[in-house]
């Protein structure tokens, strides 16, 4: 018994523009979210360091 398998469909068409566009989006939300971490980050190791030498 042999079964027949469909084509695959086709894609829809990609608009490139608009994909570029959310992509730079995302990187600058993926930019701003690691400075405020960066930024988080030094904070909490200068009051370490401070309480370390007081």
């Amino acid at each position: 018994m042999h079964l027949r398998v469909n084509p695959p469909r086709q894609l829809p068409p990609q608009d490139m523009t608009a994909l570029d566009a959310q992509e730079q989006r995302a990187q600058r939300v993926t930019w701003g979210v690691g400075a405020v971490a960066g930024v988080v980050l030094v904070a909490l190791v200068c009051l370490l360091c401070t309480r370390a030498l007081f």
